[in-house]
């Protein structure tokens, strides 16, 4: 099978991805989900017009003079309004939060007046308008101020509440389950035997995953048999994944069972191969309405992977607005060569001059099994096939990896 180039491969693993079922969720609940539908405000915020500073609500006209002399006939506070009128040469004392009252078109802070008893003194002249809040000055009740596709932070949340909603609807979590192959993998904290070593793929995967807002589900390490490899595929279905993730055995060695055992279980494949360093052996399709990504085993080529594709696969299928990575500009700060016919994905620090330019520093080993660098690495410097070679200073491309 030839090499796919990474666009195509991408759109294919993203064609037919449709926003999975919505749910109801409360707001406490809602961080960080994805809403199915528009949310409009239930209310006007303020509903009246409000004091902006503790002070006195007057009539502009009977305090545009310095040394004007009022009369205070009441109080507000923030959630005890004022029932009566301000009339000519009259004042209400009036907190942060208080209902402007009827009459008042301004409020003249406390720091510009002089009390004694009822009688306040102006020494700053009001003027229309001045330290109020206007009814609707945030929102007006129907406005929509949060659209279907956003993954909502903290502070979309607390619009959310403000414009008295209890509960939201968003879309499903995508499950996503992780499948690890290869005999000579152990867990962190053993000592690895002749030939063993210490698996560090998954914690990656299962961390990009989440941080998307998916669940995970840990299939552990199948053994390098096709009957250990078959039972986690089957676990992933049982469990309703959205995603079968599996990492190693993709490639064509006669250890690799990947896409035997998923040929077996009526795996129907879209593709097998990418034109793209790191990660060539990529593998992708579906095993009935599970969607299946089939990773490299090295540790580089598994995570530069899975960021590239993995993570646009859950965007589409949580419903985000947005669902591909975006590429920034940058200059190289060294030399790198030519290309040949793959993509490169160079992994690279990124510094910022004192002018603003972005420069993308590539490390310098690039080999798929160096996680030292891949963990020192802010973006992965986009190269394009059959690039040539390029000078420090040439623009380039680059995709930030999360922080």
């Amino acid at each position: 099978m030839a090499l796919m180039p990474v666009s195509d491969a991408l759109a294919t693993v993203l064609a037919g991805a449709e926003p999975l079922a919505e749910e109801t969720v409360a707001l406490d609940n809602a961080y960080h989900r994805v809403l199915a539908r528009d949310v409009a405000a239930r209310r006007t915020q303020p509903p009246q017009a409000m004091s902006a500073m503790d002070g006195y609500a007057v009539r502009a006209a009977d305090a545009a003079t310095v040394g004007a002399e009022l009369t205070m006939i009441g109080e507000v506070a923030a959630g005890r309004p004022f029932t009566g009128v301000v009339g000519a040469s009259e004042a209400v004392r009036i907190f942060t939060g208080g209902v402007v009252p009827d009459g008042a078109d301004a409020v003249v802070i406390q720091e510009d007046t002089v009390a004694d008893g009822k009688r306040i003194t102006i020494k700053e002249a009001a003027i229309v308008g001045r330290h109020i809040r206007p009814a609707g000055v945030d929102f007006r009740e129907g406005d929509v101020l949060l659209r279907k596709g956003t993954r909502l932070t903290e502070r979309d949340l607390s619009l959310a509440a403000g414009m008295n909603h209890p509960a939201l609807a968003v879309r499903r979590r995508p499950r996503v389950a992780i499948l690890a192959t290869g005999d000579e993998l152990v867990m962190p904290g053993s000592t690895p035997g002749a030939g063993q070593i210490v698996f560090s793929n998954g914690y990656a995967l299962h961390a990009l995953a989440r941080a998307e807002g998916a669940e995970t589900i840990d299939l552990g390490i199948a053994a390098d048999t096709v009957a250990a490899t078959t039972a986690g595929i089957r676990r992933a279905r049982e469990c309703g994944a959205d995603i079968l993730i599996t990492t190693g055995g993709a490639s064509v060695g006669d250890h690799d069972l990947v896409r035997p055992a998923l040929q077996a279980e009526g795996f129907e494949m879209a593709f097998w191969k990418i034109a793209m360093r790191p990660g060539k052996p990529m593998m992708h399709g579906h095993l009935g309405a599970m969607r299946v990504i089939g990773l490299p085993g090295n540790p580089v080529s598994s995570y530069v992977c899975g960021f590239l594709f993995m993570v646009p696969l859950i965007r589409a299928l949580a419903g985000r607005s947005r669902v591909h990575h975006r590429r920034e500009r940058a200059v190289l700060g060294r030399d790198v060569g030519p290309n040949d016919i793959r993509e490169d994905y160079l992994r690279a620090r990124l510094e910022e001059r004192e002018d603003g330019t972005l420069v993308a520093v590539p490390v310098n080993h690039q080999d798929s099994s160096l996680l030292a660098n891949l963990a020192a690495a802010q973006a992965l410097l986009v190269r394009a096939p059959f690039a040539p070679k390029a000078e420090a200073g040439t623009p380039c491309e680059v995709l930030r990896l999360p922080v």
